[in-house]
């Protein structure tokens, strides 16, 4: 056991609910194990890897080809996109997503919740390489709660005496039977930017579903969605606040290939609901100010109303 490790699990481990590992890679880890759920959370990233309610398959999809070292992105669970969604506005050179996902994130607290669940928060430790990308006094802190539901908050605080914009998303990967099956409720109606089809604005008509690459922003949408899977026989639901885009992605075929982290049909087991605010739905947060995302994940048999 690492010193880090060891440190960790004087300070924070909860008995017979948390414990920090190092796993293959060199990750530190956080593993969550109580009477509602089992997940595990690289502090490297502040990553939720892995989620599963008790009595349920895993919710969240982790590549099988997943590479795991510290300061790199990890294919599957819930990436932290911060402090801007994609590429970045002028900046060709700053990596995509934002540099959250792939700097160290410290602990703060771990707890037992009163109602079930066990509640892990981590505090961006900001690199400082990422001061010229990202020269703004802030600091941003990530609330998971795991349990028979999955509550995480990306607290953005402005610390200093300009207001600045974020772009954000928990870019999370959804484990699905088979993609081509699957339906996703709740964006009806919803405009959106076609990134496959050189971002032209277009309208959702019915639910979602997909056949072939699909990378889209709805934007203006706080609306709860679901996603219908007749192959596993269930419902995920996905609720959100504090959040004005909803993305849908799948690289398809030729995309994962190039990924090289996918694996053969990766792409078919998975798919990206992503709650944020991008493009238009940027953020401002003021002086003093904070701006709190919020999801909830949750599961149903598909026969439920």
């Amino acid at each position: 056991m690492s010193s880090e490790v060891a440190g960790l699990n004087a300070r924070f481990a909860v008995p017979g609910r948390v414990e920090f590992a190092q796993s293959p890679g060199g990750l530190t880890v956080a593993r969550i194990a109580d009477d509602q759920a089992e997940a595990v959370v690289s502090l490297s990233g502040g990553h939720v890897m892995s989620w599963q309610p008790r009595g349920e398959r895993p919710v969240l999809w982790l590549s099988g080809h997943a590479k795991f070292a510290p300061g790199k992105s990890i294919r599957g669970g819930v990436p932290v996109c911060w402090p801007w969604f994609g590429p970045h506005g002028s900046e060709a050179g700053f990596p995509a997503h934002g540099f959250a996902r792939t700097a160290p994130w410290a602990v703060e607290r771990t707890e037992a919740l009163p109602a079930g669940g066990t509640q892990l928060v981590l505090a961006l430790q900001q690199p400082e390489a990422a001061r010229a990308w990202w020269p703004h006094a802030c600091s941003l802190e990530c609330r998971i709660d795991a349990g028979r539901e999955l509550r995480i908050e990306l607290a953005t605080r402005n610390l200093g005496d300009r207001a600045f914009a974020i772009g954000e998303a928990l870019h999370t990967y959804f484990a699905v039977s088979d993609v081509r099956r699957t339906k996703i409720l709740g964006l009806d109606g919803c405009g959106y930017i076609d990134k496959v089809d050189g971002g032209r604005r277009k309208r959702q008509s019915g639910p979602v579903v997909i056949g072939e690459e699909v990378d889209r922003v709805y934007l203006g949408t706080e609306a709860e969605c679901a996603i219908e899977d007749p192959g596993f026989g269930r419902r995920i639901r996905i609720r959100k606040s504090g959040s004005r885009s909803t993305v849908v992605w799948n690289p398809w075929v030729a995309k994962a290939e190039k990924m090289g982290d996918f694996g053969p049909e990766g792409h078919l087991g998975m798919v990206c609901v992503e709650s944020g605010n991008a493009a238009d739905d940027v953020v401002a947060v003021a002086p003093g100010a904070q701006h709190v995302l919020a999801v909830a994940y949750s599961v149903e048999p598909l026969e439920a109303a």
